[in-house]
């Protein structure tokens, strides 16, 4: 082990960020293994988009259901084109916010070389560029593209730091490269290029008016829609913690955990994070994860959640939230 590596016994490796750990990475996805790295969004769990080994291995290591597509990372444009389609949408989208916090559902590239599993077996593909040096390094070094999930249990509170990876996948992966915290905190906005409507997956980072700003109307997706699978993050329980989750508190239990919002926090919790004490939503979005899973403690009965507003990247922050506390899933016997 490095000397910059930290590790628990029996739990994956935490290696900081260097010329030597890209390079090992890099070796480590070409040989088919697992590894997390740090994006501006959130933590990904990497793998071999070409390998479909590595590609079931990521699928497994999150128990993630297979209809459920892997977003693809690429270091360039050039890149995009070698795997999917891009029109000329797309194109004006690319130039604008690649690399950022935007992914795009193109029709997948005849030549192709991404694993068919990673898209789920569609015929569309989803394809971002990080807006991370390391992440950049890292796709550039393996020479391959990178399949990239956030890197915890499937349906669970995404990762934005180093830790957190460990403490959902450090049993399944062997090697976190650690970034510091992610500079976003919540993850890409998705949309849906495959057909002639443009269509809004998942909001995030890039808001809908600096979309529709670049390429006119953006349709929202039916929850009935078969185009709705094309797309990861579109479960209607996602990003939840253990505790359930209690929405537009105005007051609070001591028995519960609080998640506050704004200068006026409310009293009584028996903990409490604040998202953004000056009501700032790009300060909230970057603190949400990780102060959901420093709240989420057995002590308490449940997390309240304090109301945020509903504009900018607010937008995604109560998405994530609603699905966070919306019904869970019966667990698998």
């Amino acid at each position: 082990m490095s000397k910059s590596g930290r590790i628990t016994p029996d739990l994956a490796v935490i290696e900081q960020v260097s010329q030597t750990t890209i390079r090992k990475s890099a070796a480590l996805l070409r040989a088919g293994q697992l590894v997390a790295f740090p994006t501006e969004t959130v933590y990904g769990l990497g793998a071999d988009a070409t390998n479909d080994t590595a590609v079931e291995a990521v699928y497994a290591a999150k128990r993630r259901p297979k209809s459920n597509p892997l977003i693809i990372h690429v270091a360039d444009v050039e890149g995009a084109h070698r795997i999917a389609e891009l029109d000329e949408r797309a194109k004006k989208l690319a130039r604008e916010f690649w690399p950022g916090p935007l992914t795009m559902i193109l029709p997948r590239h005849p030549r192709s070389a991404v694993s068919t599993s990673a898209c789920a077996g569609l015929s569309t593909i989803a394809v971002r560029i990080p807006a991370n040096e390391t992440a950049l390094a890292l796709i550039r070094e393996t020479g391959r593209p990178i399949a990239g999930p956030s890197a915890n249990a499937s349906g669970k509170t995404s990762p934005t730091i180093a830790e957190h990876v460990v403490q959902s996948l450090g049993e399944v992966i062997p090697m976190v490269l650690d970034d510091g915290p992610c500079r976003i905190g919540i993850e890409s906005t998705v949309i849906n290029l495959s057909g002639a409507k443009a269509v809004l997956m998942r909001p995030g980072g890039i808001t809908v008016s600096d979309l529709e700003a670049l390429i006119g109307p953006i349709a929202m997706p039916s929850a009935t829609t078969e185009a709705d699978h094309a797309s990861p993050g579109r479960a209607q329980s996602h990003y939840a913690p253990k505790l359930p989750v209690r929405l537009e508190a105005v007051d609070v239990n001591s028995d519960e955990a609080l998640l506050a919002f704004g200068p006026d926090p409310l009293n009584g919790a028996g903990k409490m994070r604040n998202l953004s004490p000056a009501g700032n939503l790009d300060e909230a979005a970057a603190n949400l994860y990780r102060m959901l899973i420093e709240l989420d403690d057995s002590e308490f009965r449940q997390i309240a959640v304090m109301p945020l507003p509903e504009t900018g990247v607010g937008q995604a922050i109560n998405d994530r939230l609603r699905r966070a506390a919306a019904p869970r899933p019966n667990p698998r016997n």
